[in-house]
């Protein structure tokens, strides 16, 4: 298991305000527009919420992918995201361009179980990740996931190393 980088980056990700904003030696160097889980915030096992807590980025998937590449099981598909590609599979949870999985640090909150099952961050396949454009940012939409626009992703995985904290902040 990957420790906190010795970093002096953090991110915080505010499901209030539906941000995500970079920290370096405490100060505020860029915010973000996000969107966070419709079900709002939570850390069961299929509850569709977005986990509260403690995390750190545990892997960055997708290095030098095109923009609005196309990601089932963290893998690349070989598709790039279009409004036709939309409009064929309008079933999918599109994950584009980038992925930051996260890794929660608190037992029995965002990682491990407790008495209610399995709360663990990483196994649910929670990440920080690109979605069509099309898609609004500051509303809560997603599955679970922290969903950004596709250059705000790949402008923040530039930014970030494996290991970066990441606190996600009920407001």
């Amino acid at each position: 298991m990957k420790n906190i980088q010795k970093t002096d980056k953090q991110l915080v990700i505010n499901i209030a305000e539906q941000t995500l904003t970079i920290y370096q030696q405490q100060t505020e160097v860029t915010k973000y527009s996000v969107s966070t889980a419709k079900n709002g915030m939570g850390g069961q096992q299929d509850s569709g919420c977005t986990p509260l807590g403690q995390h750190i980025i545990a892997e960055k998937i997708g290095d030098r992918s095109p923009i609005n590449a196309v990601f089932v099981g963290r893998e690349p598909t070989g598709e790039r995201y279009s409004a036709a590609l939309g409009a064929q599979h309008p079933e999918r949870d599109w994950i584009l361009s980038r992925i930051l999985w996260l890794r929660g640090l608190q037992k029995g909150i965002n990682t491990g179980s407790n008495s209610q099952g399995s709360c663990d961050t990483y196994q649910r396949y929670i990440y920080i990740h690109g979605t069509p454009d099309s898609e609004p940012m500051g509303v809560p939409l997603s599955h679970g996931c922290v969903r950004m626009r596709n250059t705000d992703i790949i402008e923040l995985f530039e930014q970030v190393e494996e290991g970066t904290p990441v606190m996600i902040v009920a407001d």
